[in-house]
């Protein structure tokens, strides 16, 4: 079998053995990598802005010894500075803006040796979880282009399933990370808040609610991937709790018998769709034929102060966020340079007070506590990672009725009409997305496992999640699950 003919086919670490072992050039991997984006991205739209000369001059150069030395990767054009690229976070204002320097995650991917060849489609500010910006456009998911790939990572979802790469890098703020990875039939992990580095742009993103990791194929290419990016940079506020050992060999070693607990009511949502339930009863199925002992329990909380208070935070942050791009271009944002419900967010968070936003943070926080409670009785907690299949494209556009109401709110942003609209957005956002918003409140690692498909022939993922600080519980499952039921052959059919 050839080099381009394994390529698709190969995880990144057996992509890195193929260079270690001299059976493939990092540049040959790296003209795979560009003729399957040329091949599958017309369809698609995971990719968005190409760096393919700077790719192939990286693999022409000596790369770091590290684990994924000479595998081709894709950063989301979000977050993830690149000095000399565009970082336009999919919006229409920072079209122009190249960053000069690193963001400290990328420098950890190109230490690891990752050849970074271009990025991937995200939603504006990452705000939703379908990837359809104006900017942009849709990206499709590579099961059925009718479909989402999820959001906001669903460009970097959508080029690993469409086999463009191996791992693409992700973030994860309400689910960013999970959600595609449960549309496209990947392995997605949200870890611990404080594992992987922020900086320097940025001190805390999202009241500690944001943490960056990847998208891949295989449990032990996040788990090595996370070895070599863990850790605080310089200044970080806080650090997640240490580890024993590589999550790499944490993946490889057996769980032991856990106790899960199961639930498949929607978390934050008023509904499970069938097929979510079905997964979610095979995944507990699976569980317990490995020896796992499993409970059907969930943690309490309040559901409506918790939805409230995310929206809070998530409001008052994009505030912030459109102001420091303000500062950044140097001219002052304007409403039609925005999405129309960027901009009724970002006027929503600038009616919140002071003690608003203090109210919402200690909400979460003291959630964060009731749910440590639950985690003293059992190791994991698993429910589906939605609440509903992938949608259609252009399932949350607005109607015509939406856009002239918030036409009148841009024009008379009276704070009672604001709360309502707070109020529409919450019951339609998290409905079919609830599962995944309150471990990033709390901060507790969290992942999506590719175990079902339904009827329709689309993936659909079940989460499961952790106490803070324990991805190697994880690791360790997430490992024992794919020997199980291997994923990796089930794939799209694409050209």
């Amino acid at each position: 079998m050839t080099t381009s003919e394994q390529y698709a086919e190969l995880d990144g670490l057996a992509l890195a053995a193929l260079v270690r072992e001299r059976e493939a050039s990092p540049l040959e991997l790296v003209e795979c990598a560009i003729a399957r984006i040329e091949a599958t991205n017309p369809a698609l739209n995971a990719v968005v802005h190409k760096m393919y000369d700077r790719a192939r001059a990286a693999a022409a150069e000596p790369l770091p010894d590290g684990p994924f030395a000479g595998v081709p990767m894709l950063l989301k054009d979000l977050m993830a500075a690149y000095a000399g690229e565009p970082l336009t976070s999919s919006c229409r204002f920072l079209a122009d803006y190249v960053p000069d320097h690193d963001s400290a995650l990328v420098a950890r991917f190109k230490q690891a040796g990752a050849i970074l060849l271009a990025k991937t489609n995200t939603p504006e500010y990452g705000l939703y979880p379908v990837t359809e910006s104006i900017l942009r456009g849709p990206a499709r998911n590579p099961w059925n282009p009718r479909f989402t790939p999820g959001g906001s990572s669903g460009g970097s979802a959508a080029s690993v399933a469409a086999g463009m790469v191996a791992i693409a890098h992700g973030g994860d703020g309400g689910g960013s990370i999970r959600i595609p990875a449960s549309c496209c039939g990947l392995f997605g992990l949200k870890p611990t808040r404080g594992r992987n580095p922020l900086g320097p742009d940025i001190g805390d993103s999202w009241a500690g609610f944001v943490q960056e990791h990847v998208l891949t194929r295989s449990v032990r290419d996040s788990a090595a991937m996370l070895d070599a990016t863990a850790g605080p940079d310089l200044g970080a506020p806080y650090h997640a709790p240490p580890v024993e050992g590589p999550f790499l060999r944490e993946s490889e070693r057996d769980p032991g018998r856990l106790k899960i607990a199961f639930s498949a009511a929607s978390l934050l949502g008023n509904e499970t769709h069938a097929d979510c339930a079905a997964a979610l009863a095979d995944a507990a199925e699976l569980c317990q034929s490995l020896g796992h002992h499993v409970d059907e329990a969930r943690p309490a909380f309040d559901k409506q102060q918790m939805i409230r208070a995310y929206l809070t935070v998530i409001a008052c942050e994009t505030a912030r966020a459109i102001d420091a791009a303000g500062r950044l271009m140097g001219r002052k944002p304007t409403a039609g340079e925005f999405e129309p419900q960027t901009w009724m967010l970002a006027m929503i968070g600038r009616r919140m007070s002071g003690p608003d936003l203090a109210e919402a943070q200690e909400a979460t926080r003291m959630t964060g506590r009731g749910l440590a409670e639950f985690f003293q009785s059992y190791d994991l907690f698993l429910t589906p990672t939605q609440a509903f299949p992938p949608v259609e494209i252009g399932h949350f556009d607005l109607t015509p009725s939406e856009r002239w109401q918030l036409a009148i709110l841009r024009a008379l942003p009276v704070k009672p009409l604001l709360d309502k609209a707070l109020d529409e957005m919450s019951r339609q956002a998290f409905e079919t997305t609830a599962n995944t918003m309150l471990f990033n409140m709390s901060g507790q690692p969290a992942m999506s496992v590719p175990l079902y498909w339904n009827d329709a022939g689309l993936p659909i993922g079940v989460q499961f999640v952790a106490c803070f600080g324990d991805e190697a519980t994880l690791f360790r499952l997430a490992g024992q699950l794919e020997r199980a039921r291997p994923w990796a052959d089930s794939r799209p059919t694409l050209p």
